[in-house]
């Protein structure tokens, strides 16, 4: 049976020497016998479809033809439609009366309990707010990300430790909603 995934890419064509062309992003995934390849902007989202391997396996399978092609590493977590799917309809933000830059879903690699942001005082930071969903947190930044105090104590590496972590804006989030029920 074939499925229908996204790959969240982190860190990629942001600055740097982390420079990954989308279009050979496209051919490297064709290669490894993915259909349907599509790629969404230019900041590490493809979707494609696959008859084998399960979430994991993919993004090992990615990370691995990227670092051998490019010479770097790239963290990946690869995401079904239905799951895709339910992050988006389980916001617990109002999402269709915010403006999408002040909407951001960090994905994470592996479930996540509220002890591991248990230190955080959300009071402190309103009213900016985040919620956690299933493997992914819901950050409600309402002058946009760049501006966010929240963002900035969420990022810490200690609190995303053992984790790949990687956030999308609320347009994005959709789009690969929409992008992976096609």
């Amino acid at each position: 049976m074939t499925t229908t995934y996204a790959a969240l890419l982190r860190g990629i064509n942001v600055g740097g020497s982390r420079k990954l062309p989308m279009a050979e992003l496209r051919t490297l995934m064709s290669g490894l016998g993915h259909d349907g390849v599509r790629t969404y902007l230019q900041s590490g989202q493809a979707v494609f479809t696959a008859d084998h391997g399960d979430e994991e396996s993919l993004a090992a399978e990615l990370a691995s033809a990227i670092e051998k092609q490019f010479g770097f590493a790239v963290d990946v977590i690869v995401r079904d439609h239905a799951y895709l799917e339910a992050i988006a309809d389980d916001c617990p933000f109002p999402a269709a009366e915010l403006e999408p830059k002040q909407l951001h879903v960090t994905y994470f690699s592996a479930p996540v309990d509220a002890e591991r942001f248990a230190e955080i005082d959300q009071d402190t930071y309103l009213p900016e707010e985040f919620r956690l969903g299933d493997r992914a947190l819901y950050l409600y930044a309402p002058n946009g990300l760049g501006r966010s105090k929240l963002a900035e104590i969420l990022s810490r590496p200690r609190l995303n430790k053992g984790l790949i972590a990687t956030s999308r804006n609320w347009n994005t989030v959709v789009k690969l909603v929409e992008m992976t029920g096609d």
